[in-house]
């Protein structure tokens, strides 16, 4: 305001000078101000900008601003300090880590010692275990030998009577011999194994005279016979061949009656041989007719009342089938119960011819005379008038169409050719056979091949004339197979045919098969029933059967088996001991010596099976007539027996009537070595486990590297023949307990389902009793039968991939069981647990028993076996109709019963649970 009023004022002087001194110091300032802003804010840019582009510059030289390397930097003094402790750190980490993988390594040494002591002391209390128990099984049988209180029997020895023994006092009647005075007991003692010589028919003149193919035959059989010797002067029986003589030779009596006095052994009387006169032919001569034998046994077809002597002499059937084998494909079926015709007979009696064809006088009449010496005429009448009636079709014929076969007198002659006649009677319920009209012939050829026919073809016999003597008659009972008849109540025959049910008829069906096919049907059975016969009257046993010999392959064991968790868990149910037992062998047979006594009807006629012929096995057979099924052949025991109790009682012993027992797996196996080793391994401390015996069905052996599991019991490895699955069942001589578990080398079975198994087996011993279940069925539109594996609430078969059976079963399978049935498992690689179904059920007429698993049966992940082709269920349908037509009928039965335990919490689909349980 002062300067504004001085320039107003017009002065200038020292206030003008002032102002222009202030506005140059404004200019200054904010000269100042801008210079410092631009060095503040751009020269930092540029700096940055220009540090930037020198630290990217590709020269290491270069890099004047950026990170120097780290040798660099400890050219300071400080810093190479820093980088000497570095330096010295890192080493010492370094050998710690080295020391640190050095102290691991020797942990892991430690560990495995560790886990091997464990496995040694584990061992070692498996060891004291068994030898516990085995001290425990020596005090137990040490009790029941005294409780029993009986001395140890050793076999007596043989005393043999000298080459020319004076022999027995004459009888005063030759006919009046019998085994207590014409036989030489002496040379048969009981342990003697019952030894049995056979004379050379080509070392005697009369052997030039026999029929070729019965003479082969003969020797044939004779040669395979476990009874035939060749040392003479220990024969306990002298067998010679005299007949069939070829036509049109004609041996007198006198000279045959000098050669048989001049046998080596004949010993002035004869005893102890058998001279046996075997007929092809329905005219066969009565060779032995006016010879006298002495005190030989005579076993032929034709008997006189005169020359046969009950309970000494043998009726034995005609050897039709002389060097062949019976056709099973051309016997007719079992089925239907009814034929055609109710019943045939076709034949010719020349003597009362004229008489037959007259009109025959009542029965009132004749009882009003004298009682006629001859029934045929009325039995022609009566024959006629049912014919006539037409109340059933029959067909009877008394005159033969062609020249009837020669025949004996007052016997009725065969008409027609044997083809002839088996096709008509194929189509006939019942077959009548009329005796000879004379009383004296008790027996004749022309008879039992009426007989030998009817049987054959399943036609039931009706034989009109209660005298005559059937073949075998003091042995079998013939009342199961025929109809035996009174010739006066031949009005009657007609009304009783007719009385008959199916199913009686069907049984005598069956029997009367199992007649023929076990005593009649080829030269085998009708020398081995001869010589069954005169070794069961004189009550000398069965020699054992011969067992499968196992060819043990060799092979290394020591890998510790391993434990499947799933195996090892058995859940809620544990049905084995804690502690597993030593192998223990089933006991053996203990009464071989009075088996023909105790046993004799049942053995002779029971369809089961012909015990008397072949060896006796080491255990009981199976039988269902059987009321124990205990196998050891000791009857009841009731010494350790089951003492009831449940829960850990129940569990630790078997209890019942056999309160020790083991079973054997057999293990059928074919090039799968991990797939078997994986299921023995599964066997690890299986309770109650004998041995295992694995089949080898491979020709080429195991590898030699291949390790075996040691499972606590002896592993066999046997070699077989060829690879057959027949081989499944041979009775191998390894095997040495009644129970066989049969089982898949791919089978996929716990512990508790295995002991569960064989308990309720243990309690059904004749059948079999395993897991998986199958059925069979008929097809109508193709009128055969099925196998079907579909789900059903029935079944009527249990695969043998996981069964248990009896190893007497093993036996008849091998050596019983017709071969043509064998043959077939061969042919197709298939059908050997059907075969067995079939044999069993044939055996017991009992439908087998299913045990529920927990469906874990097969293995997952295993290779695919033979089951999986899709040929293998056509195969089976094939198999079961051929099995049917060797059999005559099929066997096979249907069941609903199934054994489940309340533990098995079974898991069923919704729609498939309305089949009954039965627990």
């Amino acid at each position: 305001m002062t300067g504004y009023t001085m320039l107003r004022n017009g002065g200038v002087g020292n206030g003008g000078q002032t102002c222009m001194l202030r506005w140059s110091n404004r200019i200054r300032l904010t000269w100042l101000s801008f210079t410092l802003f631009i060095i503040l804010v751009f020269f930092p840019l540029i700096a940055h900008y220009y540090l930037t582009t020198l630290d990217e510059a590709d020269e290491a030289g270069k890099r004047i601003f950026g990170p120097r390397a780290g040798n660099e930097l400890c050219e300071v003094k400080h810093v190479l300090d820093l980088c000497r402790i570095r330096e010295s750190v890192s080493e010492e980490l370094l050998q710690l880590e080295a020391k640190r993988q050095e102290l691991n390594s020797e942990i892991a040494k430690l560990n495995l010692k560790i886990e091997a002591c464990k496995k040694s002391i584990e061992n070692a209390k498996q060891d004291l275990l068994q030898l516990k128990n085995v001290i425990s099984q020596t005090e137990h049988s040490y009790k029941e030998l005294m409780a029993q209180n009986q001395p140890k029997l050793s076999l007596p020895i043989r005393l043999l009577p000298e080459k020319d023994d004076a022999g027995l006092p004459p009888p005063k009647v030759i006919r009046g011999c019998r085994l207590h005075n014409c036989f030489d007991y002496s040379r048969c003692p009981l342990t003697s194994g019952f030894p049995v010589y056979v004379y050379d028919s080509d070392q005697f003149a009369f052997g030039s005279y026999l029929d070729p193919l019965v003479k082969q035959a003969f020797q044939a059989t004779a040669r395979a016979n476990v009874y035939v010797t060749e040392n003479a002067d220990i024969a306990c029986l002298y067998v010679i061949l005299v007949g069939e003589i070829q036509e049109p030779v004609v041996l007198r009596p006198a000279e045959l009656e000098k050669q048989l006095y001049s046998l080596p052994h004949w010993r002035t009387d004869g005893h102890n041989h058998v001279i046996i006169n075997l007929s092809r032919k329905s005219d066969t001569q009565n060779l032995l007719y006016n010879v006298s034998t002495g005190r030989a046994m005579v076993a032929q077809s034709t008997f006189y009342a005169s020359q046969y002597r009950p309970g000494f002499d043998l009726v034995v059937s005609p050897l039709v089938h002389a060097m062949s084998e019976p056709n099973f494909m051309e016997i007719p079926p079992q089925v239907p119960v009814k034929r055609k015709y109710l019943f045939t007979f076709q034949g010719e009696k020349i003597e009362s011819l004229r008489s037959s064809l007259q009109e025959a006088r009542s029965f009132e009449e004749e009882m009003e005379g004298d009682p006629p010496a001859d029934y045929d005429d009325r039995i022609i009448a009566t024959l006629k008038a049912v014919q006539d009636s037409r109340l059933d079709q029959v067909l009877v014929e008394f005159t033969c169409k062609n020249q009837p076969k020669p025949s004996l007198p007052t016997e009725w002659a065969l008409c027609g050719e044997r083809e002839d006649r088996l096709e008509l009677l194929k189509l006939s319920t019942f077959a009548l056979i009329i005796t000879p009209g004379d009383p004296h012939l008790v027996i004749s050829s022309g008879c039992a091949t009426r007989l030998f026919e009817a049987l054959e073809v399943g036609a039931v016999p009706v034989v009109l004339g209660e005298q005559v003597q059937l073949p075998y008659q003091d042995m079998l009972q013939w009342n199961e197979a025929a109809l035996v008849v009174p010739k006066p109540r031949v009005t009657e025959v007609h009304f009783l045919l007719r009385s008959l049910s199916d199913s009686d008829l069907l049984a005598m069906r069956r029997q009367g098969r199992f007649l023929w096919e076990t005593y009649f049907s080829t030269a085998d059975s009708i020398f081995n029933t001869v010589l069954a016969m005169i070794r069961t009257r004189i009550q000398i046993p069965a020699a054992p059967i011969r067992e499968e010999a196992a060819a043990e392959i060799p092979h290394r064991s020591g890998k510790a088996a391993g434990t499947d968790p799933n195996m090892a868990d058995n859940g809620d149910l544990d049905l084995g001991p804690v502690e597993t037992e030593p192998p223990y062998a089933s006991p053996k047979y203990l009464r071989n010596f009075t088996l023909t006594v105790t046993d004799f009807y049942r053995s002779w006629n029971s369809a089961p099976g012909p015990f008397h012929l072949f060896p006796h096995t080491p255990f009981d057979p199976v039988l269902p007539s059987e009321a124990k099924f205990l196998g050891s052949g000791t009857g009841f025991r009731p010494i350790g027996g089951g003492a009831g109790g449940s829960g850990k009682e129940f569990q630790a012993a078997l209890g019942g009537n056999v309160p020790r027992e083991q079973f054997t797996v057999v293990m059928l196996t074919y090039e799968r070595e991990e797939v078997l080793m994986n299921s023995l391994e599964r066997l690890n401390g299986l309770p109650y486990l004998n041995k295992v015996v694995v089949v080898w069905n491979s020709p080429k052996l195991p590898s030699e590297d291949l390790l075996w599991p040691d499972i606590g019991v002896p592993i066999m490895v046997v070699r077989t023949e060829k690879n057959s699955l027949n081989n499944r069942f041979l009775p191998w001589n390894e095997i040495e307990t009644e129970a066989i578990l049969s089982i898949d080398d791919d089978a996929h079975l716990r512990h508790d389902e295995i002991m569960f198994g064989f308990r309720v087996w243990r309690e059904a011993r004749d059948r079999i009793v395993g897991f998986p279940g199958r059925y069979h069925a008929w097809d109508i539109p193709h009128q055969s039968w099925l196998y079907n594996s579909n789900y059903s609430c029935e079944l009527s078969m249990v695969l043998t991939g996981a069964a248990f059976f009896h190893k007497y079963y093993a036996y008849l399978y091998s050596y019983v069981m017709p071969q043509a049935i064998r043959d077939m498992v061969d042919e197709y690689i298939n059908c050997e647990d059907i075969a067995m179904n079939f044999l069993v059920s044939h055996i017991t007429r009992k439908p087998p028993i299913k045990v529920t698993s927990r469906w874990t049966f097969r293995c997952p992940g295993c290779p695919q076996a033979l089951s999986h082709d899709d040929s293998h269920f056509h195969e089976r349908h094939k198999c079961i109709n051929f099995f049917v037509k060797v059999y005559g009928y099929m066997p096979l039965l249907y069941t609903q019963f199934r054994v489940d335990s309340v533990l098995f919490k079974t898991r069923l689909p919704h729609d498939k649970t309305k089949c009954f349980k039965f627990i």
